[in-house]
């Protein structure tokens, strides 16, 4: 509890997710302790009130803890058992870790969702390369191998052409200890994401739906609205209404879907925390993805989640030389409907170091003016 009356809400993890929650925190009065691997990182920077440690480290936990009202997190990389050992001492962890399994399990996810008439790809337990190939040969090829824990943001995802494919990936798993899963590769129009706030009394409110536009397996833009049928946009509102009610999520749960080419809508994955489709809310809601995360897991009454504008759009922001982006900043706030987040991280290839949000009129009109900012800011433009 801070000094005038406020709680502390303490992030586990120390990236720019926790950076943006803390600038969501600040004119609400909330308290905010960080627990961080290196002071360096991109929370660490802004916050002054850090611990340093490991969040693989129960014990470390379990002390930063004890400072806090709250604890939430900026990562599903947390072990849940330790999570459990702080519940236990009546410290609220928000979200819980029954609701962080859905995320961290991916197989537990798939095996819940399809229980509950949820949407998802045919999909099986795969622990060696004989069920792999047996799931390729009932299903089609190609087949989506994925790492049933520890994998995010397309990390742990493979995709196998045939079964000289599998049986290579199924050895290299045995060898690393890594547990695998498969889908059905699903051909699609584009991908949609649902972010969905929610208090643990069970009140919640959602975003629009926006479209993510992904290259390489990044994301690099979001687009609000998504450009897509009303019906669509219904289904997928109710979708991802429903996954934040089984999974008793608080705070935000992000739901990515795929329009598939049949025009189904499935299920790809599930982030139990604020993510990086609902950076646009920022500057383009009338209350942010990060602000009514911390309101959630507070269980403080949610704000408003409607545009500003009629259209929105994020650009990220990829790794480029942060010596450079200084000087061509000035540019990049010519369009006055730009706004700039830069996250104080180390630059490596294809990692994200910011966001750019422009608001406007008309969605396209809109995309390309966020493209050119987001291309004055990394030297695309020369």
């Amino acid at each position: 509890m801070t000094p005038d009356g406020f709680p502390t809400v303490g992030i586990v993890g120390g990236g720019q997710l926790a950076r943006m929650m803390i600038q969501a925190a600040i004119p609400l009065g909330i308290g905010v302790r960080v627990l961080a691997e290196r002071a360096d990182d991109s929370a660490a920077r802004v916050c002054p009130e850090v611990d340093l440690g490991s969040p693989d480290d129960p014990e470390v936990l379990l002390a930063f803890a004890r400072t806090v009202d709250v604890v939430t997190l900026d990562h599903e990389l947390v072990d849940l058992g330790a999570l459990e050992a702080i519940l236990a001492e009546g410290i609220a962890v928000n979200p819980k870790p029954a609701t962080l399994e859905y995320a961290k399990d991916k197989l537990h996810q798939r095996t819940r969702f399809a229980a509950a008439g949820l949407p998802v790809p045919a999909f099986a337990d795969t622990p060696t390369a004989e069920a792999l190939l047996a799931f390729g040969e009932e299903h089609g090829w190609p087949v989506v191998a994925k790492a049933q824990r520890g994998g995010y943001d397309g990390r742990g995802v493979w995709i196998l052409d045939g079964p000289a494919d599998a049986e290579a990936l199924a050895v290299e798993a045995a060898e690393r200890g890594v547990a695998l899963m498969a889908e059905t590769f699903v051909p699609i129009r584009n991908e949609l994401a649902v972010l969905v706030a929610r208090r643990p009394s069970g009140d919640s409110v959602v975003y629009p739906v926006v479209e993510t536009v992904q290259r390489d397996g990044i994301c690099h833009e979001v687009l609000a609205p998504a450009p897509v049928p009303s019906d669509v946009a219904s289904e997928a509102l109710r979708i991802g209404e429903r996954v934040a009610e089984l999974t008793q999520a608080t705070g935000i749960v992000a739901t990515e879907l795929f329009w598939a080419e049949d025009g189904r809508l499935l299920i790809n994955e599930i982030a139990t925390r604020p993510h990086n489709s609902g950076h646009f809310s920022i500057d383009g809601s009338v209350t942010s993805q990060f602000e009514n995360h911390l309101r959630g897991v507070l269980d403080w009454p949610l704000g408003v989640t409607d545009l500003v504008t009629p259209a929105v759009v994020m650009a990220n922001l990829l790794g480029q030389d942060l010596e450079s982006l200084g000087p061509r900043m000035p540019a990049t706030l010519e369009d006055g409907a730009t706004k700039v987040h830069l996250y104080g991280k180390g630059v490596r290839p294809g990692r994200k170091i910011g966001h750019i949000n422009v608001t406007g009129d008309d969605l396209e009109e809109t995309r390309t003016r966020a493209a050119r900012a987001a291309a004055t800011m990394t030297g695309a433009l020369g």
